[in-house]
């Protein structure tokens, strides 16, 4: 597996010779279509972006609505392929796929239950998603081990709770996505509506917002305004000069109101579209760009993260400028306890003690301390079967 700089320093290449960009979407659905409609919106003629999927006659029909959408906005500029039959439980199935397309970019943005937001379910009982990480990580898998047998190079870029997903893959020695999106990319927003109305900033781009945190604190401050008792890492400036603003105030703000329903996954595609444009920017015209993202070179959490496009040798880095990477590493380990995730060693997820107490006593069910990564398939199975199942039925 190359590293991000020597993937980055193949992307640079491309675009600066005037070659096709392939941006691949595995799994089309509401986070997939949103994210095509945003990458075509760029009306980039260099990109082409590919679309990949068990059911090719289900996204040809998304595609061509948004096809259409954007050809009356006058943007279509770019190519979309569709590529059907690919079931992401057949790891061939997936690396036929990469060696055909060989592309620049990949986004999973599929997920085991598609269309159920299981997350609600954790919430109410036992307000910890991490729970679901064996779920999360059953189709991240099949697709990295098919990256790693197909000898791929793209930028690699998951969806699915990258803050344990990332790291678990990595700990099991299997090549690891390069990003994460989603997370502290829905919060940060939130805090930059209440630094604006508070300092009287106009362009909500001049605010800066620098976190460290964990998906948890992402849920947690969005429905509560509270960081569960933890002083948490954030950061904001306005022009480069740091801003005091009290964090209890700031978090109290961040409880907006907002669908529960698809759309809410307009976030997460807007958070994938960003980690792309961003490094395509930083490439292009050799600027230097901040995102954030969980998961990132196998790290546990969220961190900001930086693509420097200003050199001849494009690097990327965590940001390190404001807290140390020690620092971030202990304020993540903490606040993904909260989500029931103690650690990931070993090729192991494991959960808090308090976890497991509280599913055997909402669902009558023992989860495993340790889930071993042979044993994936199994432990989801087990969520299903025992968690997922029995809430529906409740309903």
């Amino acid at each position: 597996m190359k590293t991000i700089n020597e993937k980055l320093g193949l992307l640079k290449s491309k675009l600066e010779n005037k070659e096709t960009v392939k941006i691949m979407i595995i799994g089309l659905g509401s986070v997939g279509c949103y994210l095509l409609d945003y990458l075509v919106s760029l009306s980039d003629p260099q990109l082409e972006i590919i679309v990949v999927g068990r059911n090719k006659e289900k996204m040809q029909m998304d595609v061509n609505i948004i096809r259409t959408a954007a050809t009356i906005r006058h943007q279509l500029r770019s190519k979309i392929t569709v590529y059907g039959n690919c079931d992401l439980n057949n790891v061939e199935a997936i690396t036929n796929c990469l060696k055909i397309y060989n592309p620049d970019f990949i986004v999973n943005s599929s997920r085991v239950y598609s269309g159920l937001k299981y997350g609600s379910i954790s919430w109410h009982n036992f307000r910890a998603y991490g729970i679901w990480t064996p779920l999360s990580i059953t189709y991240a898998k099949n697709i990295m081990m098919a990256y790693g047998k197909a000898d791929c190079h793209a930028i690699s870029i998951n969806t699915s709770y990258s803050d344990a997903v990332i790291p678990w893959l990595k700990s099991a020695g299997l090549p690891y996505f390069d990003f994460g999106s989603g997370n502290l990319n829905h919060l940060i927003p939130r805090m930059k509506f209440y630094v604006s109305e508070k300092y009287g900033i106009d362009n909500l781009n001049d605010i800066d917002i620098t976190m460290a945190v964990s998906h948890f604190h992402d849920v947690v401050i969005s429905k509560e305004g509270q960081s569960e008792g933890q002083e948490l890492l954030i950061d904001v400036r306005c022009h480069g000069e740091k801003l005091d603003v009290d964090q209890t105030d700031l978090l109290k703000h961040c409880v907006i109101s907002m669908p529960v329903d698809q759309k809410r996954n307009m976030m997460n595609a807007s958070s994938n579209f960003d980690i792309i444009n961003s490094i395509l920017v930083a490439l292009r015209e050799k600027k230097k760009v901040k995102f954030h993202t969980p998961g990132v070179e196998g790290h546990i959490g969220g961190y900001p993260y930086i693509i420097d496009g200003t050199s001849e040798a494009t690097c990327a880095y965590i940001d390190t400028s404001i807290w140390s990477l020690a620092e971030m590493n202990k304020a993540n380990a903490l606040s993904i306890y909260c989500d029931g995730i103690a650690d990931v060693k070993d090729g192991c997820l494991v959960y808090s003690d308090e976890l497991q107490e509280k599913v055997k006593r909402s669902f009558g069910v023992e989860i495993p301390k340790v889930v071993h990564f042979k044993d994936i398939l199994s432990v989801a199975q087990l969520l299903i079967e025992k968690i997922i199942s029995v809430a529906l039925n409740k309903k």
